[in-house]
């Protein structure tokens, strides 16, 4: 599977070694606030979620979820991803980063270069976004990558209603 780079970042389909690190950013408050629990307490649970739910997006489309990494220092400082989701017809991008590297940037440029990427490589020039609608810095994060509030929507098995973004 092939990994993408930026200038600052490298851009790595997440894998079994990840497990620690997505067992830390998947537990983080401001993700089970925004994104939802996805009940990883341990790395054994990471690891069996990154078999199960990212390998098999890589296996179908060719493209999934990747770890953010710093090219300065090797750092992983959050994921962002393009997936095909339960509930909605369109492909959608995600993003979360540690706390400490939020505000920098480094969603947006990594974010970008996978939604140009993605559509160059694949011809998925179609994406969504969905967020709730408490959670600002994701909202304008995804009006700046180029996509537009379309409609309110709920996923199958949830209850909240969520912000859903398209591109043009």
């Amino acid at each position: 599977m092939e990994h993408f780079e930026t200038e600052r970042l490298i851009l790595k389909p997440a894998d079994q070694e990840d497990a620690a690190f997505f067992l830390e950013l998947y537990n983080m408050p401001k993700f089970i606030q925004f994104i939802g629990d996805r009940h990883l307490r341990t790395e054994e649970d990471a690891a069996a979620y990154i078999q199960n739910r990212f390998r098999p997006q890589f296996d179908k489309l060719g493209f999934g979820n990747y770890v953010v990494i710093l090219r300065e220092n090797q750092t992983k400082i959050g994921a962002v991803g393009i997936f095909a989701r339960d509930g909605l017809d369109v492909l959608d991008i995600g993003f979360s980063f540690l706390a400490a590297y939020e505000g920098k940037g480094y969603a947006y440029e990594s974010a970008w270069h996978l939604k140009t990427t993605i559509g160059e490589k694949f011809g998925h020039t179609r994406i969504s976004a969905i967020t709730t609608k408490d959670n600002y810095p994701s909202q304008k994060l995804i009006e700046k990558l180029g996509l537009t509030f379309r409609k309110l929507v709920i996923l199958p098995d949830e209850t909240e209603e969520l912000l859903y973004y398209e591109t043009e």
